[in-house]
């Protein structure tokens, strides 16, 4: 669609705030694409940038024009998405933003099964803390957000919502693993290693640490989740994780899953969720039918409650 580049190149301008950098990212000359906005900023009566030495940056009309251009973006896939089911196949891209407690195994498996059945499917994934992910929804970056639990926004709505405990995660032979259930005191008492404050399950721990007095010997933190799941097999670490980020293949790695008392630390939202009035591109609102089937045959199975919206 060559009538739309334009749209391309005054979106990729202004991600970047620069017209070369820009370029570099779009394989087009600097000047071809400073040449494409000027004609458009003629057409539309207004600047769109403000040409400065570091850079560039949105004006008024601009920040107008590029808002309005990614909420119509979500229309032209799906449109796309029509006129290839229309021959009979199942294009799109499927834009998410994911906590990292559903990279390693949730998110990989509910692609790797919807593309037996949709090869042609691509995936845009990023895997973001909750704040994040809410902002990368709200500024049309991605179609569809699966986090912990995520900050209010008015015009979010939540698929499904599912019930999430935190479990402590130790080597099998910890001397912790021999318990069914632990308690934080008893997980103060050895080092562990931590999500870093922007993950919703260290904020969740931050708030029962703080309500109980007890404080942790922080061995590390860390913003991946393999690292820390790498400490608890090789340093002897305790780590935190909700219980749909623990891994089938665990208990083979030599990691077992603890629950932690209710009286520690109540259970928080798992959401599923997109923008209210957004409609999805019709390979994205498939994929997310399917999310949420396998979400309410886990519910079903008992490792989640789930709530789905109507």
């Amino acid at each position: 669609m060559k009538h739309l580049r334009i749209l391309d190149y005054v979106d990729e301008v202004a991600r970047a705030r620069s017209i070369r950098k820009a370029a570099e990212q779009l394989n087009v000359t600097a000047s071809a694409v400073n040449r494409r906005i000027a004609d458009l900023e003629i057409e539309l009566g207004a600047p769109l940038f403000e040409r400065l030495p570091s850079g560039v940056r949105l004006t008024a009309a601009g920040e107008v024009f590029v808002n309005y251009l990614r909420k119509q973006s979500g229309e032209v896939e799906r449109m796309k998405s029509h006129i290839e089911d229309l021959k009979g196949l199942r294009r799109g891209t499927v834009r998410i933003a994911v906590s990292q407690a559903l990279a390693l195994d949730f998110l990989p498996r509910a692609i790797a099964d919807f593309r037996k059945t949709y090869p042609l499917v691509e995936f845009d994934i990023k895997v973001v803390d909750h704040e994040y992910a809410m902002t990368a929804l709200a500024s049309f970056e991605v179609d569809l957000i699966l986090v912990f639990r995520p900050p209010y926004m008015a015009n979010f709505h939540p698929l499904i919502t599912l019930e999430q405990r935190l479990v402590a995660l130790m080597a099998k032979g910890h001397p912790l693993a021999t318990k069914r259930k632990v308690r934080l005191r008893d997980c103060a008492a050895y080092p562990v290693a931590l999500a870093e404050h922007s993950i919703g399950g260290r904020q969740l721990l931050e708030d029962a640490m703080m309500r109980s007095g007890l404080k942790f010997k922080i061995a590390a933190e860390s913003n991946s989740f393999e690292m820390l799941r790498g400490l608890v097999i090789h340093a002897g670490v305790i780590s935190f994780q909700i219980r749909i980020g623990t891994m089938p293949e665990g208990n083979k790695l030599g990691i077992v899953a603890r629950d932690i008392d209710d009286r520690d630390i109540p259970n928080a939202n798992l959401v599923f969720g997109r923008l209210r009035d957004r409609n999805l591109p019709v390979a994205t609102a498939v994929f997310a039918e399917r999310v949420i089937a396998s979400l309410k045959t886990m519910a079903a199975a008992g490792s989640v409650n789930a709530r789905r919206k109507p």
